[in-house]
Order: C-alpha cells, then structure tokens, then sequence
C-alpha cells in the first residue's frame, strides 16, 4: 500500500516510473507495461518504486527532463512522497471502518494501563505484606527488567511460592523489596489443575484497551478516523518511550516477528489477520514520517529547506545525509533482527 501511494501520485503528477516492485532484492518475475517495469522482488517484505530523476547526478535525456522527480517542485516532489506513509494511514484507516460497520469494536492499546505502575495493594497478600505501595514502578525482578504489566505478570504466576527480588522505583527512588507469590490453584485452557504465583496487585483504569464502537452504519467512518488516530498516537507515544528508555530496545521487532505473529493472526481467523494488518500499516505509516534521512520524512524535511532556500541542495550533501540514513537504518533492522533471534532461541530453550 506504501509504495502504491507514491506510484499512484508520481503517476497523477506526470512523474515518470521506471519500476514498481513488490519485495526487495532480485527480480523473481516482471512485465513491462507501457514506460514502467512491474515486479515482483525476491525478498517479500514491502517494496519500492523508481521514478526517473530519483538519484542524485542522474543523467537526464532532454526530451525526458520535464517528467523527472527531481525537476518537479517542492510541492509536488511533498506530495509524492508524503504519499506513502499517507496510503499506509489510509488503510488502516479502512480496516477499522469496515470491522466497525460489520459490528465489532476496535481495541486501542492504552500505554499508560499498559506499563508496570501497581494502581491497588489487595491486603492479606506477599505484596502488601512486603510494603509495595500503590503508584509504585516495577523496575527489575530477580535482574529481569520489565517494561510492561504483562511483563511483571508472566514472572510472578511462573513462580508460585519462589522469593522473588522486586526492584521498585517511589517518588525518584529505587528500592528493593523481597515477594515470595503465594501459590494459587487454576485451571488451564486444557481443564488441567495448575499452581499459578499471585503476589496481590491490580491495575485499575478499564483495563489495556479502550474499545471503540459505532452505532451504526453511518458512524462507523468517524468512528473509524478516532480508532486510527489513537492508535497512531499510541505508536508515537511508544516511540517515545523508546527513544527516552523507559521501554527496553528489547521491544523492538524485526521481519521474524513480524512474519510469526501474522501467521498467527491468520490462523485467528480473518478479522484477526486484517486487524493485525492495520496495526502494522499505520506503525509503517507514522515512522516513515520521521524526520530522518532515507525515510520520507527525511525527505519532506530536504525539499521543505529546498523550499526555503530557493534551490536545491548541494547533491554531495545529500548523498552524505542519505548514507547516515542508510547507516542509522541498517542498524535499526540489524538490532530488530537480533532480538528477533533471541526471542526465537530463548522460546526454544525455556522449559
């Protein structure tokens, strides 16, 4: 959907297009049609478009010249690329609209709810016992960082009965404190009896989600249009957690991660897979918009300086930033890629 959004609009703007292609790397098959080469790539995951005058020091024919991407405006070059992470939005967009006229909510992940700050102390249980407060922080427990609820729950009901070191942070403070969960008796998904570890705490606030529904037909599209945006300030807020560490880098996914849990949604069912396909396009949309080189907010953020200066930038600048772009990207998936490895090798090694 991203690169159809710059194709489309290239195309709209009299831009040139010498490929289109879904997936990266080698070609596997292509077709030209008219002036453009359609393909599709080796390695599925996204894609890209070329447009005539896209690099820099391109020679030109000059029959050619008029249709080349760098001799168009600023405003049209915007466009153009504005035009990916927008059809990404768009589709998400599109996808809540169509789940809420068919009936069903759309979940928004509330991050506040979501990280480890104990709202309520139940009396009588190990963490009251053992003086954990409500506003408290989960920071560490036995060297494990935790970054969400969900993170402090799966040690605690895996360790029923097991002291367990709490590094806690109150009012600017870090301060440790000894919880052994007491063992609790359940019952599996599968009907077996089980020990589980409860320590006493909850979280108050509707808990993680904030469901949004329509009532009917003709409100779902402003529905629809509350549901993305939420759910893309809730990939900038999370952004920010990153970027500030008050989430681990640990939380970052790669292509693996990506391909295991939309294998997953798919078994779910279709509305699972689609939704998870939502979530995806609007986290790609917004982080294209970063201004950071290579990235299409990198780009808008040069033409805009373009714009101001009143010609184009020096082509050995540009080649300069697009290469600490390419670096700082490459890094970025590098990391990704190796949390995904761990998480793979730590599922497989986890008794």
């Amino acid at each position: 959907m991203h690169e159809l959004g710059h194709f489309l609009v290239a195309k709209a703007s009299g831009v040139k297009v010498l490929k289109f292609s879904l997936g990266f790397g080698p070609k596997v098959v292509g077709r030209r049609i008219g002036e453009t080469e359609y393909m599709l790539s080796a390695i599925p995951l996204g894609g890209y478009v070329k447009m005539l005058g896209e690099e820099p020091g391109e020679e030109l024919a000059a029959a050619e010249k008029e249709r080349a991407f760098n001799q168009q405006s600023v405003l049209k070059r915007i466009l153009i690329v504005l035009a990916g992470p927008m059809f990404n939005i768009f589709l998400t967009y599109a996808i809540f609209t169509a789940v809420l006229s068919a009936g069903l909510p759309v979940n928004v992940p509330v991050l506040g709810n979501i990280l480890p700050v104990v709202d309520e102390v139940e009396a009588g249980y190990p963490a009251a016992e053992a003086g954990l407060r409500p506003g408290d922080v989960i920071v560490k427990i036995d060297g494990v960082r935790i970054d969400t609820w969900f993170d402090m729950v799966n040690v605690v009901v895996k360790n029923p009965g097991r002291a367990l070191d709490f590094v806690i942070k109150r009012d600017g403070e870090l301060l440790t404190l000894r919880i052994t969960p007491r063992s609790v008796e359940e019952v599996d998904p599968e009907g077996k009896k089980v020990l589980i570890g409860r320590i006493g705490v909850k979280k108050l606030g509707g808990g993680f989600f904030e469901p949004i529904q329509s009532d009917s037909l003709l409100d779902a599209p402003a529905k629809g249009a509350v549901a993305t945006y939420k759910m893309g300030f809730f990939v900038i807020d999370s952004l920010e957690m990153l970027i500030t560490r008050k989430v681990s880098l640990k939380n970052i996914s790669g292509p693996v991660t990506i391909l295991q849990e939309s294998g997953k949604a798919a078994s779910a069912g279709p509305v699972a897979y689609f939704m998870f396909m939502a979530l995806l396009s609007v986290n790609l949309g917004v982080l294209n918009l970063l201004p950071v080189p290579i990235l299409d907010g990198g780009h808008i953020v040069m033409f805009l300086i373009e714009g101001i200066k009143g010609g184009p930038l020096n082509e050995r600048t540009v080649a300069i930033t697009q290469r600490i772009g390419l670096a700082l990207i490459l890094l970025l998936m590098a990391f990704a890629l190796y949390n995904d490895f761990v998480r793979l090798f730590s599922a497989n090694n986890t008794p």
